[in-house]
């Protein structure tokens, strides 16, 4: 019941990194990182082969095997989480919602930080 459960999970999350690849408001990156971590409890046949999906390839090939990012894919990853973070800090902030703000503002630091230097960035 676990696998399939995963399967499905992994099936879902591929799906939304596939759309996020094409529509530049949803972020790629993490959605094929839990589809990964899906496929990979699943069932290694499904595993094998989304490692071999031109998404993993472009994405997370690099970044999984622990030699960094391409330059072009952590600045996408960062522009996406910018923008979508930018829209919660309106919102947030035009209901006074203030903590939130403080909160998601201290989260989208952090997260630039992470990606500008703990993420090595590869040479094209």
């Amino acid at each position: 019941m676990k696998k399939i459960v995963y399967c499905f999970f992994g099936c879902v999350c591929f799906a939304f990194g596939g759309i996020g690849a094409v529509l530049p408001i949803l972020p790629t990156f993490p959605f094929l990182l839990l589809a990964a971590f899906c496929f990979a409890r699943s069932s290694e046949r499904l595993h094998a082969w989304f490692r071999e999906t031109k998404l993993y390839k472009e994405n997370l090939e690099d970044y999984v095997a622990g030699n960094g990012m391409r330059k072009q894919a952590k600045i996408r990853i960062m522009c996406t989480v910018t923008v979508l973070m930018s829209i919660g800090f309106i919102l947030m902030s035009s209901k006074g919602v203030y903590i939130g703000c403080i909160v998601l503002a201290c989260v989208w630091i952090l997260h630039i930080l992470y990606f500008c230097f703990k993420v090595k960035t590869i040479a094209e």
